[in-house]
């Protein structure tokens, strides 16, 4: 195995000190762990865009999240073969970016992000809500605990900064943020990630501190859901020859954005627009290169030391379909009742654990979740645990609670299973 000198010790470096070492890298060992858990695999039934588990054909988030995992490797690949500051001794791991995109959604509740924006909108007043924040709290607090203390996936430090996408704490934002936050309770944490950087920034200079691999990430889920978001609301019927002609005749488009949208509607109905939208993917996966950078935090890792440069040509386009997606599928009214719905279901099922919690009375609450509230100190932490519960549920699996506590006619024994 060829000594890659871009990570150091710093990097493979995880909250328990050093594992034990096997035919793995730490890094391998960080993917491998994940998918064996079963947080990943409740993706399967959790919304990207169309309800989990309504057609076979549309993507569910961890359909999503393999794509997403597909296309950094091949970013990763591409770099690596391509950079002028990488070689056969200082490259970019693979298996890193490909664990940071299959943990990317990992802590989204159910009901895509309608369900996020109801979930934040509950706590609110503790904390608030929001997924990759969710997604850090899993990896680094919830997914594993024991008798020894240990909890988490016990990640390095360049996996979980990967998964941190955004790291401005809530209580560090002038007024309450609808999202882009950690929790105040993992400032910790991102002290570990920094070793301790006491440095004064600003919420938006936090949020703007990425590395490398959560750049490629980022693009990696832009990419995905950009050019499969329009593929999916086009065999949906969402995405039709007259509402995108109607949708383009609204906007002053450029000349390439008119030719995109014409490239479109030349491809709907046809059986070949998979393949041709597809091919987009490796367009936009070849617009990107390495620009070195001097940052603060450079000295401690090479992982600073690099800017992602996309091409404005495909962020262009990619800008383009998620505008399109956004105004022909999710404000249809057919997405607006779905989110509805999942709104009215995770609030009621919030309400209920939250008044059984408050009187002490825990009979419909799940026992591991009544053993974790009898832990807990404080209001907050109480609502964070049942905040936990309701995002790790799937779809269907909230409904079928929602059903179990609040439908008459949802009663038989068959119903319970």
């Amino acid at each position: 195995m060829t000594q890659n000198g871009f990570y150091s010790d710093f990097d493979t470096n995880t909250p328990g000190g050093e594992r034990k070492a096997d035919y793995r890298t730490p890094f391998e060992m960080d993917r491998d762990r994940l998918i064996h858990t079963s947080a990943f695999r409740r993706l399967q039934a959790k919304t990207q865009v169309f309800f989990a588990g309504e057609y076979d054909f549309y993507r569910s988030r961890l359909t999503h999240s393999i794509e997403v995992a597909q296309i950094g490797r091949s970013i990763t690949a591409f770099l690596n073969q391509t950079s002028p500051h990488l070689s056969a001794h200082f490259y970019l791991d693979a298996a890193l970016v490909e664990a940071i995109c299959l943990a990317h959604d990992l802590g989204h509740p159910p009901f895509g992000h309608a369900g996020e924006r109801t979930l934040h909108t509950l706590m609110i007043n503790q904390g608030g809500f929001e997924g990759n924040a969710q997604t850090l709290r899993l990896l680094t607090d919830t997914i594993y605990q024991d008798e020894t203390g240990r909890k988490g996936l016990q990640p390095t430090r360049a996996f979980t900064d990967g998964v941190m996408k955004y790291k401005a704490t809530f209580s560090e934002w002038p007024q309450p943020p609808e999202n882009h936050f950690l929790y105040d309770s993992q400032l910790p944490v991102r002290e570990w990630v920094f070793a301790g950087d006491t440095a004064k920034r600003s919420p938006a200079d936090w949020n703007e501190l990425k590395s490398i691999e959560c750049q490629i990430m980022d693009w990696a889920d832009d990419t995905a859901y950009s050019v499969n978001d329009i593929i999916d609301g086009a065999h949906a019927g969402f995405i039709t020859h007259h509402r995108v002609e109607k949708w383009a005749g609204s906007r002053s488009l450029t000349p390439r954005e008119h030719d995109w949208i014409q490239d479109l509607l030349r491809l709907i109905g046809s059986e070949d627009i998979h393949r041709q939208f597809s091919r987009k993917i490796g367009r936009f996966l070849q617009a990107t290169r390495l620009d070195p950078v001097t940052h603060a935090h450079a000295p401690d890792s090479n992982r600073y030391r690099f800017m992602l440069h996309i091409d404005e040509e495909a962020q262009a386009e990619s800008r383009l379909y998620k505008k399109l997606a956004v105004a022909l599928v999710f404000r249809t009214p057919q997405l607006q009742q779905f989110e509805f719905k999942g709104d009215r279901v995770l609030r009621e099922l919030f309400n209920a654990f939250s008044e059984q919690a408050v009187n002490g009375k825990y009979g419909i609450l799940p026992v591991s979740l009544r053993e974790g509230l009898d832990r807990a100190g404080s209001e907050t932490d109480r609502s964070r645990l049942i905040c936990d519960y309701l995002a790790g549920m799937t779809d269907r699996f909230a409904i079928r609670t929602y059903r179990r506590l609040f439908d008459p006619d949802y009663g038989s024994l068959s119903d319970l299973i």
